[in-house]
């Protein structure tokens, strides 16, 4: 496993972390996440696969996870399995602004909800700095917008300032067709004369590579880059029913590996890239998701899946239209 720098902030991760969004709570979005789970939703059989994918991960060089308070259980499965291992070195990010809703049900009306409010911040954020202790680093806004006004509330971005102050990474997530937009309102926002943000989280792969060149400037400028829906949701792996899916199965052939494997070999060859996460509730998605990170694709190979890219617009409707599961 290849280990980088994590932008500025002395942190080596690597290049593959694993998020735990589709191991904290019985629904999410990913295709086949019904069939991953077998329909078992028990909170102590959900922890317990929880620490097995997070054993697995560090067997396979991975040091980055990534959690989210809107995860159902997520950042209390990994605070359990972080004090049975408190030997670990590992490197944790997670993220306030949403709240989990669904009751710890699937078919829920609405799983998590957004509030980019001081008073959200100052609940969530020493609820996850207890549970996650000194493993966590890196402190996140989950999906930042322009409609929140989470960019020019200056009590959130003060109180950030402070929790920065206190070692922490502060970033921010991002969401939808205005990526690149909000990365570029991040960018310029200061705190104290010095800039806020060290990490920006956003969904880069094949199909959706809109936000590229924001991406890119936010790396030379010294931020950190995990990128999240490598995979789409399930979109490029062997799930998939889409036209562009016989362009990763022929790859995945020359390369023996699978599709899923190539998507992220992709996502990994863009130098603006510090860590790219695998969404895997399993572990046989887990192992072959981390090939991804062993082969190198070729400049020819790299610029054919270049070319799968869709319109922002069309890429954020279908995935919008995704049931969960």
């Amino acid at each position: 496993m290849e280990y980088r720098m994590f932008g500025e902030s002395g942190c080596s991760v690597s290049c593959m972390g694993l998020g735990l969004a589709a191991l904290g709570r019985p629904g999410y979005i990913n295709l086949g996440h019904r069939e991953d789970l077998g329909s078992e939703y028990d909170p102590s059989k959900m922890e317990a696969q929880t620490h097995a994918m997070l054993s697995l991960a560090r067997a396979q060089g991975i040091n980055y996870f990534d959690a989210a308070q809107s995860y159902g259980k997520a950042e209390t499965f990994l605070s359990t399995w972080l004090m049975a291992h408190p030997r670990e070195e590992v490197v944790v990010g997670s993220k306030w602004g949403y709240y989990y809703t669904a009751d710890w049900s699937v078919q829920a009306d609405k799983h998590e909800v957004k509030e980019h409010t001081l008073e959200r911040l100052n609940l969530q954020w020493p609820e996850s700095e207890q549970r996650l202790g000194t493993a966590l680093k890196i402190y996140q806004i989950h999906s930042a917008t322009l409609e929140s006004g989470v960019l020019e509330n200056r009590a959130v971005l003060q109180r950030l300032e402070e929790i920065r102050e206190m070692g922490y990474v502060i970033g921010l997530s991002l969401s939808g067709v205005q990526q690149s937009v909000v990365l570029e309102k991040a960018l310029a926002v200061q705190v104290g004369g010095k800039p806020l943000f060290g990490s920006v989280q956003a969904t880069y792969n094949c199909l959706e590579q809109s936000a590229g060149e924001a991406l890119q400037k936010a790396f030379d400028r010294g931020l950190g880059v995990i990128v999240k829906e490598g995979l789409a949701n399930g979109r490029l792996t062997s799930r998939s029913t889409g036209a562009y899916l016989k362009t990763l199965t022929d790859m995945a052939q020359s390369y023996q590996v699978t599709e899923d494997a190539i998507a992220l070999a992709y996502v990994l060859s863009k130098p603006f890239v510090s860590v790219v996460l695998s969404g895997a509730a399993v572990p046989a998605h887990l192992i072959s998701n981390v090939k991804g990170s062993e082969i190198k694709l070729s400049q020819q190979d790299i610029r054919v899946l270049d070319g799968l890219k869709v319109k922002p617009e069309h890429y954020w409707a279908e995935r919008a239209s995704l049931a969960w599961n």
